[in-house]
């Protein structure tokens, strides 16, 4: 098989290990006595509520509203999708939030609140908390896009600018809560998907504020303002671990990134390819963990490590890219760049990385494949690998090779899949 197939099929095996058509069913509740209403956020939200639809009972009492990115909507009967901004909030995503939680809080005892958490909802839930509107929003989320936060950090300040997430949906809310969640961070934790919107929140608005000095975010007026409030207690908290309002809420994580690495392994173990797991939890800046990968690559390309070929080393786990040039590119094509670069060429090396949602960064491919000979077909067009690394324009490299893995929204979402295949 070609390595360039290989490579993307076992990207599909890991898609597909996160289709929620096929994982949700099994999760569903039986209904109750009263209605259910069901709710969500995230780049899975319309495929999530298309597999509640094909398996809630005809009889049983069933609406609500879910919000996906634009392009990843599918036609429901009844849940509604609403398509709204990713990665920067807009007003659609605002208007959605607000009729959720608008809903939510008619809820009573006998109902049940169905959530439908996934990866990007944090910018797809997005209702700004009073005094902080949406404009100020959208310039703290670019800033924080760009200065190169962790996750984690991202979605601290953003939980203390909402008024809907980090708890504070299942704190509106007087029914029991079902929280089904599609993971696209490390380690799983409830309250960092989607920013926790039915999960307790263990940061502060003190933590917040660090994130922004950590990393010289330059906040509107009304967000320093507005986090200054809080770490003072001028405002309430986010509601913490340990509040009996969650003894009513379960989140359940019902796919990750590590189930995907399965069966990205399987995918190659089928077709006498070794495998090397090196975990879904890796992070930090694209360029330094390619250039650690590529280490390891040549070691058991030259033989200097027990392990033999052929072998695919393959990883997940989000990394971060600190912008400082005006070139396109994700996280997953600059993480190839810098590879490329770092190889040099070397033979019978290749790899993948992509995003498992569809979309690098804020893109139209999912990633991009890198060959042996990429950087000697760059050279030939023209194309300098290291000025489009500076400029972080990683994009414009695989663009210019017709190397861009484009794959359109896959509607689900569990971080990024990388694999180095050493033949």
């Amino acid at each position: 098989m070609d390595p360039r197939d290989l490579l993307i099929g076992s990207f599909r095996a890991a898609v597909a290990a996160a289709d929620p058509l096929k994982i949700l069913p099994q999760h569903l509740p039986a209904p109750p006595r009263g209605r259910t209403l069901v709710i969500g956020a995230g780049k899975a939200g319309a495929s999530m509520a298309q597999a509640v639809e094909r398996r809630w009972p005809a009889a049983a009492a069933l609406d609500g509203v879910v919000i996906t990115r634009h392009g990843h909507g599918l036609p429901t009967e009844r849940i509604s999708v609403i398509e709204a901004g990713h990665p920067v909030p807009d007003e659609a995503g605002e208007a959605g939030a607000r009729e959720i939680l608008r809903r939510v809080k008619s809820l009573g005892p006998d109902d049940l609140l169905l959530a439908l958490i996934s990866g990007g909802g944090s910018a797809l839930l997005s209702l700004p908390t009073e005094g902080v509107g949406m404009p100020a929003l959208k310039a703290t989320t670019k800033e924080l896009l760009r200065c190169g936060a962790r996750i984690e950090e991202i979605n601290t300040v953003r939980k203390h600018l909402s008024a809907i997430q980090g708890g504070r949906l299942a704190a509106a809310c007087r029914a029991p809560v079902l929280a089904l969640i599609i993971s696209d961070v490390t380690g799983d934790d409830p309250t960092h998907i989607a920013s926790g919107p039915c999960a307790p929140d263990p940061t502060t608005y003190a933590d917040a504020l660090a994130v922004l000095e950590r990393y010289a975010v330059s906040a509107p007026a009304e967000v320093a303002r507005h986090l200054e409030r809080g770490s003072k207690s001028a405002i309430p908290e986010t509601p913490k671990p340990g509040d009996p309002l969650f003894s009513r809420v379960e989140n359940r994580v019902v796919a990750t990134a590590r189930l995907a690495l399965a069966a990205a392994e399987k995918f190659f173990h089928a077709r006498g390819i070794q495998t090397a797991n090196l975990g879904d939890t890796i992070a930090g800046e694209a360029s330094e963990v390619a250039r650690t990968q590529e280490a390891l690559a040549r070691r058991i390309a030259r033989g200097d490590d027990p392990r033999r070929p052929p072998i695919a080393i393959v990883s997940g786990g989000e990394c971060t890219v600190t912008v400082r040039g005006d070139g396109r590119g994700g996280r997953n094509t600059e993480f190839l760049l810098s590879l490329a670069i770092a190889l040099d060429g070397l033979s019978g090396v290749q790899a993948i990385a992509c995003d498992t949602d569809g979309i690098d960064g804020s893109e139209d491919n999912a990633g991009a494949v890198l060959l042996p000979d990429s950087l000697a077909r760059a050279s030939q067009r023209g194309v300098d690998a290291r000025r489009k690394l500076s400029d972080n324009d990683a994009y414009r490299f695989f663009s210019a090779l017709d190397d861009l893995v484009v794959t359109g929204p896959t509607r689900t979402n569990v971080n990024d899949y990388r694999a180095i295949l050493i033949a």
